[in-house]
């Protein structure tokens, strides 16, 4: 993330033609009597030096006191971006859809989007909380990815899609979990199989499989599990919840065979063999 923001910050700052040094701060002139190219040099030096509040109001005073300049177009575009370093994202937001809005065809209009994108990725929360702030982090990704498929901002964006979207995954299993742990069978079966269906290409599909199978083992529906299992066999035969599955099976009677170190892998593959066989 690091590398990504002085990128980004190197490619902002060629907006607008400036040095990186420029004079010191007073607060006591009048911000309508400071060049506009002095303003934006000590909005830089501010950004630079962290000190993000005050990058933020010279920024704000060149919208303020020069609002039709070139200058006030980039300064709004740098204030949405000093207000994402210093983790104001709620603001950051703001300021980039009025820039989205006023200027949607700017030359760096993809990365408003992509900025904008990664203020509601920054706030991922973690599993165990709501993922109201996921799915909308996704939503401004995708986005980014309709809009303009084919630049940098699109191909990372798909990435941190994918992350997302095993976030979301990860809650179903958690919430699952749960609800076996409570005896509460067919609330979980919902939550795994959702999984299963809608999270496919998430690390978190053979667990899901896995949970179902056994599940089903227990609920009395030795079909169901043996299907479910020969799916997780079939796709994840190297995993630890493949192996865990199918010692399960062997333990309740419903497959020939002898259980395996959960390190190893089933010294008959006839059961998998075979069931993939009833199945397909």
């Amino acid at each position: 993330m690091q590398t990504l923001r002085l990128a980004a910050l190197t490619a902002l700052l060629l907006l607008g033609g400036c040095s990186w040094f420029g004079s010191k701060e007073d607060d006591k002139e009048d911000p309508a009597t400071v060049p506009v190219e002095e303003t934006y040099n000590r909005a830089v030096d501010a950004m630079s030096a962290k000190r993000y509040t005050a990058a933020v109001k010279q920024f704000d005073n060149i919208e303020q006191y020069y609002p039709y300049s070139t200058w006030a177009v980039n300064a709004q575009l740098m204030e949405g971006y000093t207000q994402y370093l210093e983790e104001k994202y709620s603001d950051a937001v703001s300021t980039l859809d009025r820039f989205i809005q006023l200027h949607p065809a700017h030359r760096n209009i993809a990365y408003a989007y992509y900025l904008r994108a990664l203020c509601f990725y920054e706030q991922i929360a973690d599993i165990a909380r709501d993922q109201k702030g996921t799915q909308e982090a996704i939503g401004a990704l995708q986005e980014v990815v309709n809009r303009f498929p084919d630049t940098a901002y699109a191909r990372d964006a798909r990435l941190k899609i994918d992350l997302g979207r095993d976030h979301l995954a990860g809650k179903e299993m958690e919430i699952g979990r749960w609800y076996e742990s409570q005896h509460l069978y067919n609330a979980a079966i919902g939550r795994f199989q959702r999984v299963v269906d809608d999270y496919q290409t998430t690390n978190h599909v053979p667990e899901a499989l896995h949970r179902l199978t056994e599940i089903y083992l227990l609920l009395g529906l030795p079909d169901q599990a043996r299907r479910t299992a020969a799916v997780l066999g079939h796709n994840y035969p190297g995993s630890e919840w493949y192996v865990d599955s199918y010692n399960q099976l062997v333990a309740d009677g419903q497959v020939k065979g002898t259980p395996v170190h959960p390190n190893g892998t089933p010294s008959r593959p006839g059961f998998f063999g075979r069931t993939l066989g009833w199945i397909f």
